[in-house]
């Protein structure tokens, strides 16, 4: 897989205009304007820089895990250094809208470095983009035209800093718009919730998790067409525990009916439910529970 360490470098790839910077890049239309066009296509890549990129949809098929969305509106999409990259030339997006690019060095020194960490949005696939309202598109746009003043304009010492809190600014705008969009879409969490629950209901009952393990957080994501960050974030915003919570709860009902068959042993419910160390799962279902399995086994064994 090729690997671009520089952002002139990436750029080139892209068939896109040289950075007046050598770690930032900024594209965006105006008036009759257009965004420079990318190549149509491209295998699998990474690189060592952030994109923040907003464009409006308007050809092509794009779902949102397995359901279709509007796209009238724009769609602000965010891809971290080292994220996997590849598209073909079915999609076709409007030439309106802008694009950052910044290697992760840029952000060397300052607060921001650390705190961009923690945006979890920077995780999501692209059909798990943040869709804006016309009012949203609006603040966004004039906060990249500040970001544009000082990127086109002579730089000098404070054009950094100044740079820098507005990318702190825009990215706290699109914190709180995906804190919107998850309640705008709660119908959605929820629709993901049951299949979460469906899924691995289906997998301990195939005995895939007595022959495979435990399924991974990762590995629900895929099954389930969503990255891992986002499966998390949608259900911690739902019902207030996280991918893994809902896994080990899962798991916990599952055991309690096994544990009402008196001829398994409780290491044998352990290794139907997939642990692969049966002391570990005793001390999981007490913690969860507030019981031992052997106790739980023992209350409920003549109701």
């Amino acid at each position: 897989m090729q690997h671009f360490k520089t952002l002139s470098s990436y750029l080139q790839y892209l068939e896109l205009p040289r950075p007046e910077h050598p770690m930032l890049s900024v594209f965006n239309s105006k008036g009759d304007g257009s965004l420079p066009c990318p190549r149509e296509s491209s295998p699998p890549i990474t690189n060592d820089c952030y994109t923040i990129s907003f464009k409006k949809y308007v050809q092509g098929d794009l779902n949102y895990g397995r359901t279709k969305y509007d796209f009238t509106n724009g769609a602000l999409i965010f891809i971290a250094p080292r994220q996997v990259l590849q598209w073909d030339n079915s999609v076709v997006f409007e030439q309106k809208g802008f694009s950052i690019n910044f290697h992760q060095d840029f952000l060397k020194g300052t607060d921001l470095a650390h705190q961009i960490k923690k945006y979890g949005f920077f995780s999501y696939s692209v059909n798990e983009a943040l869709h804006l309202s016309p009012k949203e598109e609006k603040q966004i746009e004039s906060i990249v035209e500040n970001i544009e003043v000082e990127y086109h304009n002579n730089q000098d010492v404070f054009s950094k800093e100044i740079i820098i809190s507005q990318l702190n600014t825009l990215l706290k705008y699109a914190n709180r718009f995906y804190e919107r969009q998850f309640i705008d879409r709660k119908e959605i969490s929820n629709d993901l919730l049951e299949r979460f629950n469906s899924y691995l209901t289906d997998y301990v009952e195939s005995g895939q998790s007595q022959e495979r393990g435990i399924p991974t957080i990762e590995q629900i994501a895929n099954e389930l067409s969503v990255s891992q960050r986002y499966l998390s974030d949608t259900l911690k915003k739902e019902t207030g525990k996280t991918a893994t919570e809902h896994l080990h709860l899962q798991l916990m009902d599952e055991a309690k009916n096994i544990l009402l068959q008196p001829k398994k042993s409780i290491s044998e419910v352990a290794y139907e439910l997939g642990f692969e160390y049966p002391p570990y799962f005793s001390r999981l279902f007490k913690k969860k529970e507030g019981i031992s399995p052997t106790e739980y086994r023992e209350k409920y064994k003549l109701n």
